[in-house]
């Protein structure tokens, strides 16, 4: 290694060794966090299957409102906040909830979509929902999706790309053509030399992905980031109005105060989903797969529609709209065969964040790229207690030394 790159590759490696002990913790619970949640909706339909399906009939299936009034008149189970409709005639509907005064959202119910029946709440949502708030913001940290955890994991995905490059540069063979040398481990080393190694190789393996994990979830942690994302990717008009600014998650909660009124004078007129759903099936000629029709948060009247076609496998590739709930109004039209490609690679931030912008095998190598995280963390802090005691025995013994050498 000549002279001028020898300081550089030691700077290199106190910086990634460095970071790397400070927050290999933290990445590993966000690998293991992201790895639980690969397969969340297969998972959950699994679990779920007898309680999403009912048996179809030439009856007239309820509207979104008779559902609704009917889950009211069965039991206390708070305000609606989301109702998902299926044309499979033999799909349940799906209900959600909105959060308490104390900030707690109620467990969402599956419903029988042709008498309103209540078929039982989803197994797995709760526990999925805290492993998302782990990944997410780091759970118990306070002010949930607006404390400091989602700025400290969105820090770390900065930090991780800073460890990716530095250890690219750090294991950079001399032979660098070399596939051998680029992708097998040494597996017949033991001690130091397998822990490099593994740590190495597979850390090659997994750098692309890891690459693809961080540049994607900064959109989550950082306006600044989305604000770039959008005006590099979307067209202008699509960027001004995807960067409006929305009400604060939990907002709602701490302004009750303020809210009071303003839901006093509505409570005699609240909000209803039917003026929505007719125009939102003329928008879509009733040709549509599934739909969430969303209540606005504050004291708007507009209801987010989000569809998706019948064979749409991806969250993201979706129609959105947005109605006006008192006058049946469509107030914005966003369908996803009238976006660029920019516009697509941004609506689809979380499904290339997952993998599943590949399909399954997608999911399931990013899966196992995030479970490998605390492999990294082990193998890390093993070689630098290694590289320690090497220069501890390196060093020459005090009394050995000759005075003025």
């Amino acid at each position: 290694m000549s002279d001028v790159r020898r300081p550089i590759k030691a700077a290199l490696l106190q910086v990634h060794s460095i970071a790397g002990l400070a927050l290999a913790l933290l990445w590993a619970v966000v690998g293991l966090t992201g790895a639980t949640m690969a397969f969340e909706d297969e998972i959950e339909a699994s679990l779920n299957s007898q309680m999403m399906r009912v048996d179809a009939s030439a009856t007239r299936r309820l509207t979104p409102d008779e559902l609704v009034a009917r889950l009211q008149a069965a039991g206390d189970f708070g305000k609606v906040s989301a109702v998902t409709m299926s044309s499979d005639p033999s799909a349940a509907a799906h209900i959600r909830f909105a959060r308490s005064e104390g900030g707690a959202r109620p467990s969402s119910v599956y419903v029988d979509p042709y008498d309103g029946h209540v078929l039982g709440s989803p197994r797995g949502e709760d526990f999925f929902a805290t492993v998302r708030k782990l990944h997410r913001w780091l759970l118990l940290l306070p002010g949930d999706g607006n404390g400091m955890g989602r700025k400290i994991t969105g820090t770390a995905a900065i930090c991780l790309i800073v460890m990716l490059i530095s250890g690219l540069v750090l294991r950079w063979p001399h032979r660098a053509r070399s596939v051998k040398m680029w992708l097998k481990p040494n597996l017949g080393l033991r001690g130091r030399g397998l822990h490099r190694s593994l740590h190495a190789v597979i850390g090659t393996w997994v750098l692309p992905v890891y690459l693809v994990m961080t540049l994607t979830g900064l959109w989550y942690s950082f306006e600044w980031y989305k604000a770039g994302a959008n005006w590099l990717l979307a067209r202008p008009q699509t960027a001004a109005a995807a960067m409006q600014p929305k009400p604060a998650r939990g907002a709602a909660a701490a302004d009750n105060k303020s809210e009071a009124r303003a839901e006093a004078k509505t409570e005699a007129k609240p909000l209803v989903f039917d003026h929505v759903w007719s125009a939102f099936l003329q928008q879509e000629n009733n040709d549509y797969g599934r739909a969430l029709l969303t209540l606005p948060a504050g004291t708007g009247t507009a209801v987010r529609v989000r569809s998706w076609s019948r064979d749409s496998t991806l969250e993201s590739v979706r129609d959105e709209f947005r109605i006006d709930a008192v006058t049946g109004r469509v107030i914005s039209s966003d369908r996803y065969a009238d976006k660029t490609f920019g516009e697509r690679v941004l609506a689809g931030v979380l499904d290339i964040h997952r993998g599943a912008i590949l399909g399954w095998p997608g999911k399931l190598a990013f899966m196992l790229a995030a479970a490998m995280m605390p492999l990294f963390a082990v193998t890390g802090l093993l070689l630098y207690l290694s590289r320690r005691r090497h220069r501890r025995l390196a060093r020459p013994p005090v009394a050995h030394l000759v005075p003025g050498e």
